[in-house]
């Protein structure tokens, strides 16, 4: 296990699932969490238990939606621990059903969270990377941007969007500054599903998890590793699913 004690990482969608089991491996590698989520209740108890555990630990409120929370977000951790090493963009919403259907919210949902809100993170996080001289986007995509299936269309068209987005940015950001990594997890224990309007793809969605999800730490293992790298090795992208997942 490496040793992260010289990061400082912001991470957004950190009030429960992936962001949260990220916040606390990454804690306990000795790096200094800042934890950005719109849950502060849920947020302000998984900051006391790292802290009382040993661990380095912020958190601010943080709507991705809103621009200016992810510059509160890079500012508050630069202000709190001098710097700021990696931005996990993490926050994610699901409204998948049949295209038929026609959720325009959910469709516009999708995009302001899952697109806009990671545009907002990295133009947030680059002026003060360039001015370190250093920084890492972590951003969780999906496996469903691999492995396109009904009812996820567009949910699946905004993962893409962002995994295209990112490999422009990386080919822009060869001078050794910037570091990027997509992690695209499949099945995972988490909260994704809850807000999935569609009661039948809702259940099917419960059911595949009941029956072979792997828990939030697979994933954060992976963040960890990522992160861990010398700078001058780019983990670019990782998939992590269930050894059963089709």
């Amino acid at each position: 296990m490496g040793d992260l004690s010289d990061k400082v990482v912001a991470i957004t969608g950190a009030s429960s699932g992936i962001g949260e089991a990220t916040a606390r491996l990454l804690a306990e590698r000795g790096a200094a969490v800042v934890l950005g989520a719109r849950r502060t209740d849920r947020l302000s108890n998984i900051v006391e238990d790292i802290r009382a555990r040993g661990g380095r630990a912020s958190m601010l409120a943080v709507d991705v939606v809103r621009r200016e929370d992810l510059v509160g977000l890079v500012e508050h951790s630069v202000a709190t621990f001098g710097r700021l090493d990696v931005l996990v963009s993490n926050a994610g919403v699901a409204r998948t059903s049949p295209m038929a259907d026609l959720d325009v919210d959910g469709w516009t949902t999708m995009i302001d969270v899952n697109l806009r809100g990671v545009l907002h993170g990295i133009a947030a996080a680059l002026p003060t990377f360039r001015k370190q001289g250093s920084g890492h986007l972590v951003t969780t995509i999906s496996t469903s941007g691999l492995k396109i299936v009904p009812t996820q269309a567009v949910y699946a068209g905004t993962k893409n969007a962002v995994r295209t987005l990112l490999e422009g940015l990386r080919q822009e950001s060869t001078d050794g500054v910037l570091r990027t990594t997509s992690i695209s997890p499949g099945y995972v224990r988490t909260e994704l599903a809850d807000h999935i309007d569609d009661a039948e793809v809702r259940d099917q969605i419960h059911r595949n998890m009941s029956e072979f999800a792997i828990a939030p730490d697979a994933v954060a293992r992976a963040i960890a590793f990522a992160i861990e790298q010398p700078q001058d090795v780019e983990i670019g992208d990782i998939t992590v699913r269930p050894t059963v997942q089709n």
